[in-house]
């Protein structure tokens, strides 16, 4: 299959990438690699979708969030972690399903503060929390056989500078979150988020 990868350079679109790219024609695109986009300007996602052509599945590991006590949070933060998480995954959506081949898939990213707060996760949680009910709704409406998955891990093992954000939670290597990148492109699911951790 031939597969994009959005936000490649990133921890979790590096193990997306490397968990596909075995199996895959794997195409890796980011704000700053040789195939650029940003999520947050549709012209963007247009051009890089024109260039790539048809695609069998799309897998966007993207969107930033500020992270600040809820008092200190302004509608500004709140509608920037929308605009960028949120809106940047479901617009990907809306403007790449013509350029999936039938029953393709897309996957998107969310993570583990829709189901369980942090201080000053506010805006994550709310962002994780919209997209994975957008997941289950467009899994209904999707035409041609279409798939939509998101995946939803916990703190990476990696990821060692945000451990001390996420006291207690369980931590996940990367390499499990590319499995579950894998398992939503080459399965069956449609409307599934996979929680890891």
């Amino acid at each position: 299959m031939k597969v994009l990868v959005i936000g490649a350079s990133g921890r979790l679109g590096a193990a997306a990438a490397e968990a596909l790219a075995d199996r895959h024609e794997v195409l890796e695109a980011s704000r700053s690699g040789e195939l650029r986009v940003d999520l947050t300007e549709a012209g963007s996602m247009e051009n890089l979708l024109q260039q790539v052509g048809k695609l069998d599945a799309i897998v966007a590991c993207t969107g930033a969030v500020p992270f600040k006590p809820l008092a200190d949070l302004s509608e500004e933060d709140f509608k920037a972690g929308f605009m960028d998480k949120v809106l940047g995954q479901v617009n990907l959506v809306r403007l790449a399903t013509p350029y999936l081949n039938d029953g393709g898939s897309f996957t998107l990213t969310t993570g583990v503060l829709a189901r369980e707060p942090i201080n000053t996760g506010v805006v994550a949680s709310l962002a994780n929390g919209a997209l994975e009910s957008f997941v289950m709704a467009a899994a209904a409406e999707l035409p041609r056989g279409l798939r939509i998955n998101a995946v939803s891990p916990s703190v990476l093992e990696e990821a060692t500078n945000y451990h001390d954000y996420f006291p207690g939670f369980t931590k996940v290597p990367a390499e499990a979150v590319g499995q579950a990148y894998l398992k939503s492109v080459e399965g069956i699911q449609t409307g599934k988020v996979f929680s890891l951790g």
